[in-house]
């Protein structure tokens, strides 16, 4: 994956993504955008209709059609879906410090961001189930 500032880093990728890039890749199979390589660097996976590298603003689009057509909040965007991702690792007891690897961040206390909703879930977790918790 490239990120902010065109740095490199390496993501993993579960059982059900690389199924889904593996059918992707199959359905584009003899699309001359997809053919090798340009200056020795690696093609985009996510191409537009002139074989362009996908703009932010066209994943924005794409994002916005697939959730009108399933009858999901509007309002979801990118950011929200990597915030998602954050705090499921982080309620589900990923190390900080591995997260902020997978987010591509610099600065550690960019990641921490998150750690404060992890936190508030944890106090609603608790208030909601302990017999003895009294909220505030």
């Amino acid at each position: 994956v490239k990120g902010k500032g065109r740095k490199e880093r390496m993501v993993p990728l579960g059982a059900h993504a690389l199924t889904a890039i593996r059918r992707y890749l199959e359905m584009l199979e003899g699309d001359p955008r997809f053919n090798g390589h340009v200056h020795g660097e690696a093609r985009p996976l996510f191409l537009n209709k002139h074989g362009k590298r996908l703009s932010s603003r066209s994943v924005r689009r794409k994002l916005d059609k697939y959730l009108k057509q399933v009858g999901l909040d509007p309002s979801i965007s990118p950011h929200t879906l990597r915030h998602s991702f954050a705090t499921h690792l982080l309620d589900n007891g990923a190390d900080l410090r591995s997260v902020q690897e997978l987010l591509g961040h610099q600065s550690l206390s960019t990641t921490q961001v998150y750690t404060h909703v992890s936190t508030q879930r944890t106090q609603e977790a608790y208030d909601d189930a302990h017999p003895r918790a009294e909220a505030g």
